[in-house]
């Protein structure tokens, strides 16, 4: 078995970032041993963009999001994840 080195103790986020990013994490941990862990109550970081939509659109989505009884903001982001997923799914997304 390979003796595994010590992890550095890192001054900052950016410091660990450059580290790990020219570093084999295999020389420091033995994956062998990791476990999954789920976090059921952690939530994806957001960011806030400004979007114009025309009023029609907002008006039909706040009635699609009444009858189903969530905020029309939270019922547009589940429209866009779903229209997302299909694209990949058909592969049409592109990379950049």
């Amino acid at each position: 078995m390979k003796k595994l080195r010590e992890i550095p103790v890192f001054k900052n986020e950016d410091e660990e970032r450059k580290f790990w990013a020219t570093h084999d994490s295999t020389d420091f941990l033995d994956w062998s041993k990791a476990r999954r862990v789920v976090f059921p109550n952690l939530k994806p970081s957001t960011r806030t963009i400004s979007l114009r939509l025309p009023e029609s659109i907002i008006t039909t989505l706040k009635v699609l999001a009444n009858k189903r009884d969530v905020p029309y903001q939270s019922l547009l982001k589940i429209f866009l994840a779903e229209r997302i997923e299909e694209e990949l799914r058909r592969g049409r997304a592109k990379t950049a």
